[in-house]
């Protein structure tokens, strides 16, 4: 019994999974960013690589 008590207080394991799922968000917006802003983000590198050109 003192092994299911333990066992139901421990939260070692808890931090991990609460920093997944902080990640997890943060890609998600990440992702909705750039999906958002694409064609803005290709014009930026497009200026660049041109000015790289010349």
């Amino acid at each position: 019994m003192n092994f299911l008590k333990n066992f139901w207080k421990d939260e070692s394991g808890q931090a991990l999974s609460e920093y997944g799922v902080i990640l997890g968000i943060v890609l998600v917006g990440v992702i909705t960013v750039i999906i958002a802003f694409r064609d803005q983000i290709q014009n930026v590198f497009e200026t660049i690589i041109n000015s790289l050109n010349m």
